[in-house]
């Protein structure tokens, strides 16, 4: 490579500032020197096409038949090998010998060439794939509640359907749930719906399903005797709740129908998972109100029994941003609505 002038290499750090006009005209004649360099090295006008036309010849070793091949005149192909060729500063073939022989210039290009299409058509394929959402990753927040019903089928109906698309899947707590998405931690969340999206401008929502509540009682409780339960047969009981902070839609769903019944629930405990809260009615520490997915934990000890009124219902819901669009969050909208159905 070129060097600059001697005048101005030092061991020591330059500095632009010259006390002197002769040190800042060397400093001048040193940018135009690395300039120079820059404009020597630098390639401005190889583009795709080249690399096509020279692995074609290459491969022919032929002007003529890789002009037949390309579905080209042979004079406009000879013409831009030239152009590369003088672009590279390097021949690319021996033109003397027949048939064509590459230089060692021209086969360590010809192997560079070779990766550079492959790697090339690798991004093409993998870029289509992603638009047509058949690669990629989305993000799916959830709470404990909600992995015990519909979510599973869901989520396996997607990854049949579209299997290298990676699903990252967040247990959160619902109070965090909607902050999450707008910060864009998550690309879709599930909850049980008690926020008032209608104000929410920048988020979208789908309802999934109405799915029943249910009253969980131990097995030696003296209304499981009864297949229908009034909620106001429970004004007396303890409750287990599901943890307000962590799963605040079912639990204020709760203390709602609790409150519309006439009275307001005795919690003596709350825990976070379903599980739990199973293994806490079942030792006799009170009784809850779950949704009906909750049976299919299948918990020996409890007993579930259906509620009388007709309006304990819990909405799942699926919320996603609004200006999220791609076609992988769309393709598992899609599916989450044809499972929920």
């Amino acid at each position: 490579m070129d060097e600059p002038p001697s005048e101005i290499l030092s061991t020591q750090t330059f500095v632009p500032v010259m006390p002197t006009i002769k040190k800042f005209s060397l400093y001048v004649q040193y940018l135009f020197h690395c300039n120079n360099i820059f404009k020597k090295y630098s390639i401005e006008f190889m583009e795709l096409r080249h690399l096509r036309y020279f692995i074609t010849v290459a491969d022919e070793r032929s002007f003529s038949r890789a002009a037949e091949r390309l579905q080209i005149a042979q004079p406009p192909l000879s013409q831009q090998i030239q152009a590369l060729e003088a672009e590279l500063g390097v021949k690319l073939f021996d033109r003397r010998k027949r048939p064509l022989q590459l230089t060692l210039a021209g086969q360590a290009f010809l192997e560079e060439s070779r990766s550079t299409i492959t790697k090339l058509e690798q991004a093409v394929h993998k870029t289509q794939r992603i638009h047509q959402g058949e690669l990629g990753y989305l993000t799916v927040g959830f709470t404990s509640s909600i992995a015990n019903g519909v979510l599973p089928n869901i989520l396996r109906t997607f990854r049949q359907q579209y299997p290298e698309v990676k699903l990252i899947l967040r247990e959160e707590n619902s109070a965090f749930q909607i902050q999450g998405l707008r910060d864009h931690q998550t690309d879709i969340i599930f909850v049980y719906q008690n926020y008032d999206f209608a104000e929410a401008n920048d988020l979208e929502v789908m309802p999934l399903l109405q799915e029943k509540l249910v009253v969980v009682l131990p097995e030696q409780h003296p209304l499981t005797t009864q297949s229908k339960i009034s909620l106001t047969a429970l004004a007396d009981e303890e409750f287990v709740m599901p943890h307000c902070p962590v799963v605040s839609g079912l639990s204020e769903q709760i203390y709602y129908l609790c409150v519309q019944a006439g009275f307001v629930p005795k919690v003596t405990q709350e825990a976070v998972f379903m599980v739990t809260i199973l293994g806490l009615v079942a030792s006799g520490i009170g009784i809850s109100i779950l949704p009906s997915s909750v049976q299919n934990l299948r918990r020996k000890g409890v007993v579930y029994r259906s509620i009388q009124e007709k309006t304990t219902v819990t909405q799942l819901t699926a919320v996603w941003r609004h200006d999220q669009s791609s076609t992988i969050l769309q393709q598992f909208l899609d599916i989450a609505k044809t499972v929920s159905i």
